[in-house]
């Protein structure tokens, strides 16, 4: 990787890290395009599964008190599934109309769940299913999954505080499927990856990204983070959507 790519994508992770420290999502989402423009779009996204990672695994030794742990439980089965499913898609699909299709249907998503939080407050399993389901399957074909994540907030008016941290555990684990699962279905081609020096440097860029945004998240109101939050999903959809469209 050259030197001015390395900046590029320290600079995106160290952003999407202190995003993600803020309004409890954000490093996908900022990450993962920019790094598919750097390393091509089956790597990009496997580099920001990793950094995904480390940053949750940081973030969460700060916030765990406030994670719904039944949540958790719920969500997470149904969202290992989307995340194989997401690999043998990456392995066949094209990625173009994938983008396409996710980014439409996420979009569609929240602005029904804005609709109706305002009339209705959506309970019960299928709707939890749903979402690890979404998240499981964005998450592995385009490093995005904060827009299924959102809708599910605001469709349960989940506690913004509460939501931030019980994300942190199922996008631990759900990168971590994401790497296990396109590693093992042979969806990485041989001989991309970056080389070894690069992963030391991005650690460093991750470790940078969650200590700025915990210095603003203490200045920041839940409502604001919550906010963020929308607005980060919204960016994502609208990404997803609009690199798809350009590329069909």
């Amino acid at each position: 990787m050259e030197t001015t790519a390395l900046i590029a994508a320290c600079a995106a992770v160290v952003l999407g890290a202190g995003l993600q420290r803020v309004a409890g999502m954000g490093l996908g989402m900022v990450a993962a395009p920019v790094l598919t423009v750097l390393l091509g779009a089956s790597v990009g996204v496997l580099v920001s599964n990793v950094a995904a990672i480390v940053t949750a695994l940081l973030i969460l030794r700060a916030l765990r008190d406030r994670v719904d742990w039944r949540r958790v439980v719920t969500i997470l089965p149904l969202m290992l599934v989307g995340s194989a499913l997401g690999a043998l898609t990456v392995r066949e699909a094209d990625s173009a109309w994938l983008d396409v299709i996710v980014g439409g249907s996420v979009l569609a998503a929240l602005a029904a769940s804005a609709v109706l939080r305002r009339r209705v407050r959506i309970k019960g399993r299928s709707v939890a299913v749903v979402t690890g389901l979404a998240a499981g399957f964005m998450n592995t074909t385009s490093g995005v999954a904060a827009p299924a994540w959102t809708a599910y907030a605001l469709a349960t008016r989940w506690d913004h505080r509460s939501f931030a941290a019980t994300l942190q555990p199922l996008l631990i684990v759900m990168n971590t499927m994401s790497v296990a699962t396109k590693l093992g279905f042979g969806a990485i081609p041989a001989g991309t990856m970056p080389a070894w020096w690069v992963w030391p440097v991005l650690l460093v860029a991750v470790l940078g990204g969650v200590g700025l945004g915990t210095l603003l998240a203490r200045r920041i109101p839940a409502r604001v983070a919550a906010r963020v939050a929308l607005t980060v999903a919204v960016a994502g959809a609208v990404t997803a959507l609009a690199r798809g469209l350009l590329t069909v």
